[in-house]
């Protein structure tokens, strides 16, 4: 099998299996949004059966590896190469339920106080990050790409480097990136940033986190940072929580240049305005709306997860029903909470204290034709979701910390120049390029409830006002933005290795 320019590394796999007349066949994933499909696009970019994805996928030691470990895909993107690599139950367990989300997720999101160490098998995880990096050389040229993805593959880029000393490396976080204090709390600080540092470039949503990391790389190795430059003017430099003026263009190593980006990844607004205007969405959005009677519809989407702020936005919202006691009756609030496929118990309590809050709420508030509060505990199919932010008077997007956060963004692509408010977490990554939502500090009870206030009582030409500036920035910077900022970072350092080979050719 031929060698792939570009090999995207990612946990989840890039398709869906279904057994049909007792035949494995591959489909393309329902959901036409998320990380994966956004990913999957830079195969379009490439020469045909160009491109490689490897993820995981479980077997059961005792009946051994029973599936193609190398397999094609042909989708809308084109044909690709898909390396599926063996774990076993305990491997995904240990290296991604335990590290990745006990001890390296409270670190991440700036909870020291979660963060559990006792747990841990560090050689476990450096096993499934040499795999995955073993998995990805044998799919790559020699001087091709590879795009590792997320916190949990920290390790993989050192393991790749010694496999493939040519091959170009880049890394994208998803998840914010603290600064060095909460960082350094974890045991295996240093091994991890040496890990990023044999990248050649290190992606980030927004400027603050890329100036974390040059800052926690100066605190635990002999490196320096070049080119410091001015933040865009759309990524709000001054004023707001997680402004950050300046941010330096490179870390200068013994062995390489390596190039911070900054890239907040944007919705696809195309995608659903078109969704919008079919009509199976006109028709649930018109039944949505005689359901609602009049009603005023709020909404808060996420996982079970305590970063995500679902606790604190059910709490506003029956402090709302207490000081306003006039809207009981006359609002509604529309709560997902879609728990993640996880034994852990600080997931669980979060879950528990969700719908706890829910029928606290339900049975303090509700009247014979009116139930204050709907939770939904399995995800809302795109299309559904995108209809009822299409309805939706407010969105209540108030997460902890957040590295970004997709939903305030496909709430705005959705009103498409309908009035709608977003009251919006002050420390989720993208309020820097959405200072024109109601900006909330979600550790106050006092700013959410003047927030919720706010967002409720605002005139309907300040409305109107907000929604169209904050619809022309998701329309800027949006996926398509994003692919291209990539793609030029891609074109850059290949055009670096070039010159670099040219050079010690002459």
């Amino acid at each position: 099998m031929s060698k792939s320019s570009l090999v995207i590394v990612y946990h989840r796999q890039p398709n869906e299996e279904v057994l049909i007349d007792g035949k494995i066949v591959y489909r393309t994933n329902k959901s036409p949004n998320g990380i994966v499909p956004t990913l999957k696009s830079f195969f379009n970019r490439l020469d045909p059966d160009a491109g490689a994805w490897v993820a995981w996928k479980i077997f059961d030691p005792k009946e051994g590896v029973n599936f193609e470990r190398v397999i094609h895909v042909d989708d809308p993107n084109g044909g690709y190469t898909v390396s599926r690599l063996p774990l076993t139950a305990e491997q995904v367990e240990s290296f991604y339920h335990v590290t990745s989300k006990e001890a390296l997720w409270p670190i991440l999101h700036s909870f020291p106080r979660l963060f559990h160490y006792d747990n841990v098998d560090w050689d476990t995880f450096r096993e499934v990050n040499r795999l995955f990096a073993e998995a990805a050389a044998a799919q790559v040229e020699d001087d091709g790409i590879v795009w590792i993805h997320d916190y949990n593959l920290w390790l993989a880029p050192a393991y790749l480097r010694r496999l493939k000393p040519n091959v170009r490396i880049a890394f994208f976080h998803h998840t914010p990136f603290p600064a060095p204090d909460v960082f350094n709390v974890l045991p295996w600080r240093r091994e991890i940033v040496e890990s990023l540092l044999d990248c050649d470039v290190v992606g980030f949503h927004i400027p603050r986190y890329a100036k974390n990391f040059a800052d926690v790389a100066r605190s635990l190795c002999n490196v320096t940072t070049e080119g410091e430059v001015e933040v865009e003017a759309g990524l709000s430099p001054s004023g707001m929580a997680l402004s950050e003026p300046r941010v330096p263009a490179a870390i200068r190593t013994a062995d390489r240049l390596v190039r911070l980006g900054v890239t907040p990844v944007g919705a696809n607004p195309a995608l659903i305005e078109s969704i919008i205007e079919t009509d199976e969405s006109k028709a649930l959005q018109a039944q949505l709306l005689e359901e609602l009677g009049g009603r005023r519809l709020l909404m808060t989407i996420g996982r079970t997860d305590y970063t995500k702020g679902m606790i604190e936005s059910l709490l506003a919202f029956e402090r709302l029903l207490e000081r306003r006691p006039e809207l009981i009756g006359e609002v509604k609030l529309l709560v997902t909470s879609v728990a993640a496929a996880s034994t852990m118990t600080i997931y669980e309590d979060t879950q528990r204290g969700i719908e706890g809050l829910v029928g606290r709420i339900n049975g303090r508030f509700s009247t014979l034709d009116w139930t204050p509060v709907v939770l939904f505990s399995n995800a809302i199919p795109f299309e559904k979701l995108i209809a009822y932010y299409s309805i939706a008077d407010i969105c209540v997007t108030t997460p902890l910390r957040d590295g970004l956060n997709l939903v305030a963004k496909e709430y705005v692509a959705s009103k498409h120049g309908r009035p709608g408010v977003l009251v919006l977490s002050e420390f989720a990554g993208c309020a820097v390029e959405l200072p024109q939502a109601v900006l909330t500090n979600p550790y106050s009870n006092r700013s959410m409830d003047a927030a919720i206030d706010l967002a409720l009582d605002m005139p309907a030409e300040e409305v109107a006002q907000r929604m169209a500036a904050m619809d022309k920035v998701i329309h800027h910077y949006d996926l398509a933005r994003w692919a291209d900022q990539i793609a030029e970072q891609f074109d850059s350092i290949a055009a670096e290795a070039h010159d670099q080979k040219a050079a010690d050719a002459a």
